[in-house]
């Protein structure tokens, strides 16, 4: 056997096995290494001004996990603790209102009654009881599970800055790519990833704020509902109306209807048609601008919307940051061979004159 064969079976054999070992960890890893790709730059400011890559790495770790999983802690965590105290019988006047409402809707809702009569014909009050109690039931150990990984995520996150450059230099050695496509490969994941999670960030935060003013103005937990219309607002066409919703039949179902109806228009006008329609774009033209000085290095912004979309269906909550990341790197490898086709084509052409 030629000494080659025997090292690529020796690598295979103990690929397989680091495979085996680490796979608990995989996707902590691949997102820790994606958001370290993204807030790159922010790296390299804090090294600049900190003269220390230790501190610095230090520094984005907690930035990431104030800015980041802080707010999803807080939500999960406050979201545990007001379902486990749900009682028995908050739960059974819940399911008597859905009943009621259903079979004698109120004066406003009387437009929807043939609606409901088709749509909710089959509906069964007491399995989505039994389902969402089962569910908050379950609601804590999703919530320490999350916790967990977000834990993890920030570890490998502070490893990847403190140590990604030498990583990335020992894998070019080995796979013997040249500097020109390494430096192809990485300025376009950068650029790609930069621009999906500082716009991720921006309008989440901005979209949460507009909803947590206004629902903190009527009486309930501003932050909280802030955070969650934040997230819910990544999930294309209907997130914003999974948060306001649910609060204006609420509220119409109290006889509030003035609190109804602020919500709903409230939400419809200042977020879903300014903030939404007008500011995003703007923002992340913004975002475009400042992080992206190559031209040749853009996404076209429809394909990241959809890459956001397909990775959230595809791999559910960190799919935002999969799908874009996914989506950039087969267009660098088809960017890769066009480059190398286009330098075959040139020596043919040298060849034959």
């Amino acid at each position: 056997m030629k000494p080659q064969y025997f090292i690529a079976i020796l690598f295979a054999t103990a690929l397989y096995w680091m495979y085996l070992l680490y796979a608990p960890y995989l996707m902590a890893i691949t997102i820790a290494a994606l958001l370290a790709i993204s807030t790159s730059n922010i790296q390299n400011y804090l090294e600049k001004h900190l003269h220390s890559k230790l501190a610095a790495s230090f520094v984005s770790s907690l930035l990431l996990a104030a800015l980041f999983f802080a707010p999803l802690g807080y939500f999960l965590t406050t979201l545990t603790l007001q379902l486990n105290s749900l009682e028995a019988d908050t739960i059974k006047r819940v399911e008597i209102y859905i009943s009621n409402m259903i079979d004698n809707p109120p004066s406003y809702l009387l437009f929807f009654k043939p609606y409901f009569a088709d749509s909710l014909k089959d509906l069964d009050v007491n399995a989505l009881t039994a389902g969402a109690i089962k569910f908050a039931g379950k609601v804590g150990t999703i919530s320490a599970g999350f916790l967990k990984n977000a834990f993890l995520v920030i570890v490998f996150y502070f490893f990847a800055q403190y140590n990604g450059s030498t990583i990335v230099s020992f894998l070019k050695r080995v796979v013997q790519m040249s500097s020109e496509d390494g430096t192809l490969l990485s300025r376009e994941l950068s650029s790609v990833m930069s621009v999906v999670f500082y716009s991720i960030i921006t309008t989440a935060m901005f979209e949460g704020a507009l909803f947590g003013l206004a629902i903190s103005y009527i009486g309930y937990n501003g932050l909280l509902f802030g955070i969650m219309y934040g997230f819910a607002s990544l999930i294309p066409v209907v997130g914003g109306i999974l948060m306001w919703l649910p609060f204006m039949l609420y509220e119409f179902s109290i006889g509030n209807s003035t609190n109804a109806w602020f919500i709903a228009i409230y939400s419809i006008v200042m977020i879903s048609i300014i903030a939404d329609t007008f500011i995003k774009p703007i923002i992340i033209k913004e975002i475009n601008k400042k992080l992206l000085n190559d031209d040749d290095a853009k996404l076209n912004e429809l394909v990241i919307f959809f890459a956001i979309i397909a990775g959230l269906t595809t791999f559910g909550f960190w799919g935002m940051i999969l799908g874009p990341a996914i989506t950039a790197f087969f267009l660098t490898i088809l960017k890769l061979f066009e480059a190398r086709t286009a330098e075959c084509e040139r020596k043919q052409i040298v060849v034959e004159d």
